[in-house]
């Protein structure tokens, strides 16, 4: 039974591995299943799977014939914020949120 999926780098059959920290947050906006799965440690075919079942842990776009997931959201599911984004802050009851551009 082979392991892992066609790799770039060696141009042959290998383990697919998973991401540094550093690879993850320079992700584009959306990724591929496959990609998205490498973030979460699931392989190729699991990622397929849970996909098509509804199960996949992140919220997965159908684009056309395949499937894209949202670099935000593995960010969250990991319990990451994106980069440059804040957390929100409660504001006091009558006072505007900056976040509305009510300044």
């Amino acid at each position: 039974m082979r392991v892992g999926g066609r790799c770039g780098a060696c141009r042959g059959w290998c383990v697919a591995r998973g991401l540094t920290l550093a690879e993850v947050r320079s992700l584009p906006v959306c990724v591929d299943l496959v990609t998205a799965g490498r973030v979460l440690g699931v392989g190729r075919t699991t990622a397929y799977q849970l996909a098509r079942t509804g199960r996949f842990p992140c919220q997965v776009l159908r684009v056309g014939g395949g499937y894209r997931v949202a670099t935000a959201d593995l960010l969250t599911l990991l319990g990451l914020a994106p980069v440059g984004t804040e957390p929100c802050q409660p504001t006091p009851h009558g006072q505007p949120s900056p976040s509305r551009g009510d300044t």
